[in-house]
């Protein structure tokens, strides 16, 4: 068996460009260009490279982005003061703070801080605790998780019955990934460090969602056959054959999972291009909530 490849690439551009277009509908209908704030605490190359991606893709579409950047040095209040303001803003429909923030910040009181209803990233208290809950809706899903799962809604992916396993319990992944498959009607494990014999629950899933930071540490043998596998992981690994001396690669062993498993997401090109793209889908309907009220 040879795996069909998931091109999160392709579907990722095809909800940009379903964006684009409503945002460019809701200029003309209603003379409203969504903004999206973008807030970038400090000089972390990693944190400047993807808040610059984010904000290419806001031209891309046709959102409006507004940048914040404090110094590292920005005092809890300052940055608090900076996120109501943002909240009170009728221009700013999405907020984002870039994580991580800097170790004097109380990271958890700034993102409660943001309103529910400009949570683009979904983070907060508030739309975590509603996906958390039978027959209530949050404003918004975190980017990645809700990235998954309209992987596989597009690869035609039995969700509903599937016996899924969910490797690893970040609040920013694996936590409310697990949420929408059990909503979705999936039989949720939940894995982690302490978790004994994780293989032996690998063999049982149908769907597989790796996040857990680790680099390659699921292989094939560990996969049922068939197996959907979403790799949300990426890490470098030293590879002297590489011009920059790594490369990237997930949290599973892409070759010998390709041979097991029915369908697999690569990386680079899989999650990862759905995590911005679900971003820009957020900022857009944040701004149609506010067309609505």
């Amino acid at each position: 068996m040879s795996a069909n490849i998931i091109d999160g690439k392709a579907i990722a551009q095809k909800i940009r460009d379903q964006v684009a277009t409503d945002v460019a509908a809701m200029q003309l209908e209603h003379g409203i260009t969504p903004g999206l704030a973008t807030v970038l605490v400090g000089e972390d190359t990693a944190s400047a490279t993807y808040v610059r991606m984010k904000r290419k893709a806001c031209e891309e579409t046709g959102i409006r982005s507004i940048a914040h950047e404090p110094s590292a040095d920005i005092t809890q209040a300052e940055l608090e003061t900076l996120v109501r303001s943002l909240n009170d803003d009728p221009a700013v429909n999405g907020i984002l703070v870039q994580l991580p923030l800097p170790d004097h910040i109380n990271t958890n009181r700034i993102i409660d801080l943001i309103a529910p209803e400009k949570d683009v990233d979904g983070f907060g208290v508030t739309n975590m605790g509603l996906l958390s809950m039978k027959g209530r809706d949050p404003n918004f899903v975190a980017c990645t998780p809700s990235g998954v799962m309209v992987l596989l809604e597009e690869i035609g992916a039995q969700v509903s019955g599937a016996d899924a396993v969910v490797l690893g319990r970040s609040n920013i992944v694996g936590i409310p990934v697990a949420m929408l498959l059990q909503r979705a009607n999936a039989t949720v494990t939940i894995a982690h460090s302490r978790t004994k014999d994780l293989a032996s629950h690998l063999k049982k899933a149908d769907i597989v969602v790796a996040a857990v930071g680790r680099a390659e540490m699921v292989t094939g043998e560990m996969l049922k056959p068939g197996a959907v596998v979403i790799d949300v992981g990426i890490n470098r690994k030293d590879d002297p054959t590489r011009k920059r001396g790594y490369r990237l690669v997930g949290d599973v062993e892409y070759d010998s999972a390709a041979e097991v498993a029915g369908w697999i997401t690569p990386v680079p090109g899989g999650v990862g291009p759905m995590t911005i793209a679900m971003l820009m889908r957020n900022t857009l309907h944040a701004a149609q909530m506010m067309l609505r009220d």
